[in-house]
C-alpha cells in the first residue's frame, strides 16, 4: 500500500520524539508504512538521545515503502538542525517549512496517500518570515489551485466523537461578529461532504451548538441564534443536509447526547476543545477537512519541557497516524 507522509515538526519539541518512538514500536503497534519529511541527521541524533536502537535512512520518496521494514525512511531536507530539545531556533525554519511543503506536494503527486503533521512552533517560523496564521492556513495555501484556495475546517476527533469549532484562534470578544450566515453554510457543507467522502457516513447528522447560554432562549439571552444561526441551518436543510440546532452547549457535549450526531459544530475555540480534551486529553486527533488531501495531526503542541526526555505520551500521534490510514 502507498505509504503515509509524516512531517517532523518543530525540532526542539516532542514531535520528533514521538515519530522515532512509534517507529521503534511499529511492529507491536501494527503501524502502516510511513516516511518522514525532515532532517535525517537530526532525527538520528534524537533517536540516539532517547536510547532507541533504530536506523534512520535518507531515501527518495519512491524508496520509502521498501526501506520501512529495516530503517526509518526519511526524505531529507537539507539545512541546519541541531538536537537541542526545548530550545527553538529560527534557523531551523527552512527545514520545518520545507518538510511540510514537500510532503504536501508528494501527496498531491500520488507518492503518499496522506500527511500527518507533527506540531510546529509558529513563533520560530514567524521570525524566519513565515506569513501564515498557522499550520492549517499554510496547508490550504499549498493546496490552492487556479486562484482557488480551499476552506480548511479543523475537526477534533476521538473515536466516534467529532467536533468542529466554527471560529478558532480569535479573541472571544470578536467571536459574535465572525459568526456569519455564509461561514456557517460554507463550514457545514465541508463537514457534510468530507464525512461522506472520507469517513463513509452517507447521510451525516450534524449538531450545532448555540453561541449564548441555553442557545439564546428565543432571543432572550442574545440574538445571534435567531438572527444568524437558525436561518443558516434552515438554508442547509433545503440542501438536504441533516443539521440540528442550535442546541444548548451545556448539555450537548454530555457523551450520550454527543453521540446522537456524527459531528458537532461549536461556535468558538474553547466551546469545542474543552469537551474533546476532557474525554480524550492525550488521544484526540486534529483532522483538516476541506482539503483535496488527507491531513491529520496530534491534538497537542510542542511540549518543550518534555522534548528529549522520552516521557511524552505518543497516544495522540499514534491516533493521528491510524486515522490517516483509515480515511486515505
Amino acid at each position: 500500500m502507498t505509504p503515509l507522509a509524516l512531517t517532523m515538526g518543530e525540532p526542539a519539541g516532542i514531535g520528533p520524539d514521538l515519530i522515532v518512538q512509534l517507529y521503534a514500536d511499529r511492529r507491536s503497534l501494527g503501524l502502516p508504512v510511513f516516511a518522514v519529511y525532515g532532517h535525517a541527521g537530526f532525527l538520528a541524533a534524537r533517536a540516539a538521545r532517547l536510547g532507541l536502537d533504530i536506523e534512520v535512512r535518507a531515501v527518495a520518496a519512491r524508496e520509502a515503502a521498501a526501506a520501512f521494514e529495516t530503517a526509518l525512511p526519511v526524505i531529507d531536507i537539507a539545512g541546519d538542525v541541531d538536537d537541542t530539545p526545548g530550545e527553538p531556533d529560527p534557523n531551523t525554519a527552512p527545514v520545518v517549512v520545507g518538510a511540510i511543503a514537500q510532503a504536501v506536494e508528494a501527496v498531491q503527486a500520488g507518492a503518499f496517500r496522506g500527511v500527518v503533521t507533527a506540531p510546529i512552533h509558529k513563533a520560530a517560523l514567524y521570525g524566519a518570515g513565515f506569513e501564515y496564521p498557522g499550520h492549517t492556513e499554510f496547508l490550504a495555501a499549498l493546496c490552492a489551485e487556479d486562484d482557488f484556495t480551499p476552506l480548511p475546517v479543523m475537526m477534533l476527533a476521538h473515536d466516534d466523537l467529532r467536533c468542529v469549532p466554527l471560529t478558532i484562534h480569535i479573541p472571544l470578544a470578536d467571536v459574535p461578529g465572525q459568526i456569519t450566515h455564509q461561514l456557517i453554510l460554507d463550514t457545514i457543507r465541508v463537514i457534510a461532504r468530507d464525512l461522506a467522502a472520507r469517513f463513509g457516513i452517507a447521510a451525516p447528522k450534524i449538531g450545532v451548538a448555540g453561541l449564548n447560554p441555553h442557545a439564546g432562549e428565543d432571543g432572550m439571552i442574545g440574538t445571534e441564534e435567531v438572527e444568524t444561526i437558525i436561518p443558516a441551518l434552515a438554508a442547509l436543510r433545503t440542501e438536504g443536509i441533516d443539521v440540528f440546532g442550535p442546541l444548548s452547549a451545556d448539555t450537548l457535549f454530555y457523551p450520550p447526547h454527543w453521540r446522537n450526531y456524527d459531528c458537532v459544530v461549536a461556535m468558538y475555540h474553547d466551546q469545542a476543545l474543552i469537551p474533546i480534551k476532557t474525554v480524550a486529553f492525550d488521544a484526540g486527533v486534529n483532522v483538516t477537512l476541506g482539503l483535496p488531501i488527507v491531513r491529520t495531526s496530534p491534538d497537542h503542541g510542542t511540549a518543550f519541557s518534555l522534548a528529549g526526555t522520552g516521557k511524552a505520551s505518543p497516544n495522540s500521534m499514534l491516533a493521528a497516524i491510524r486515522l490517516a490510514d483509515a480515511i486515505s
